[in-house]
């Protein structure tokens, strides 16, 4: 082996685990303290994680309650059987992992332990959509079409730290089972300035306009926010619908915003195949709606790895390509 070989060091880029929040308003590791708060309010609830507490912000319940959290190791598939016993035994279980792996590997697992028989056990699923630049073995783009067709099964998306405090208890309380695509690290702060209150099966108008109307959901709702401002400059008047709960969906909601006749876009951080755009579109078509929805998301395809900024430009789901994109369909 050459000198110049055994010199040569893989390139990487701090950008490519660089936190989604662009700003100085970030609350640190919302998921855990929320689940922490509810915890010692309620003996009920434990905490699992398959080698993931670290990374999906359950270390903070972990640390404060090692007596209420099980470390299941690598094994998806055997943490969801066990969050299942444990949910038949009156506990509330909030089992942790990536969104990948528990979509792809313990499907089954969460369909007929926990689905089928209606038990309270909340996935938190982190590294939703592109949240992260390591490619398709991370990168969960089509979570969301993978259980939208499970019975039973309730799925949240959430847009910053104010969603995720405030989603918690009400997955506790919730009877079912709950996927919640939960944002890690350095969260965003952004609906307390929309005198917002998150709730369990409902949309909220954080924004009303004449001329466009953006319907979005988990972070794509702070850039549907940061692109309506920069459009109000150009005196383009956009309305911003946020869908937190994908499924069941607010429909009474989403019908009664699209009534107006305006221009109308769906953004998701999700595939356009299955998630947020074909639920509302299949919502309009049910209801014998002939609006036109455009959809802004994840191409249907495998995502390169790279640094998230360029990546998010690269697949148009940038505020920048937002924007531009709104501004073409005028």
């Amino acid at each position: 082996m050459s000198a110049t070989t055994n010199t040569r060091k893989r390139l990487t880029s701090d950008a490519m685990i660089a936190s989604i929040a662009d700003s100085d308003r970030v609350a640190r590791a919302p998921f855990g303290h929320a689940l922490l708060a509810a915890a010692r309010r309620d003996p009920r609830i434990v905490g699992l994680s398959a080698d993931l507490a670290k990374y999906t912000d359950m270390h903070i319940f972990r640390d404060a309650m090692p007596d209420r959290f099980y470390q299941m190791g690598m094994a998806e598939q055997v943490m969801m059987g066990a969050a299942a016993g444990l949910a038949e035994e009156g506990f509330v279980p909030f089992a942790s992992t990536y969104s990948v792996f528990a979509t792809r590997r313990a499907y089954d697992f969460l369909c007929l332990d926990i689905a089928e028989r209606m038990l309270n056990v909340n996935i938190v699923a982190a590294l939703p959509g592109l949240t992260t630049g390591y490619g398709p073995s991370h990168q969960a783009t089509e979570d969301i079409a993978i259980l939208r067709g499970m019975p039973n099964l309730t799925i949240v998306d959430p847009c910053d730290s104010v969603d995720i405090e405030q989603a918690v208890p009400q997955l506790v309380a919730s009877a079912g089972p709950t996927y919640l695509r939960v944002l890690r690290g350095a969260v965003p702060t952004i609906l307390d300035e929309y005198d917002y209150r998150f709730e369990l099966g409902k949309a909220a108008a954080l924004r009303t306009g004449r001329d466009v109307l953006l319907i979005s959901s988990g972070l794509m709702t702070g850039r549907a926010l940061e692109a309506a401002e920069a459009l109000a400059a150009d005196r383009v008047d956009v309305g911003v619908l946020h869908v937190p709960t994908i499924k069941p969906l607010d429909e009474a909601a989403i019908l009664a915003a699209v009534a107006e006749d305006r221009l109308i876009l769906t953004l998701e951080n999700h595939s356009v195949v299955g998630g947020l755009f074909e639920s509302v579109a299949a919502l309009l078509v049910r209801s014998g709606v002939g609006r036109r929805v455009t959809p802004v998301g994840l191409p249907d395809e495998f995502l390169i790895a790279g640094a998230l900024p360029t990546l998010y430009d690269r697949y148009g789901v940038s505020t920048t390509k937002i924007i531009e994109r709104v501004r073409a369909l005028l």
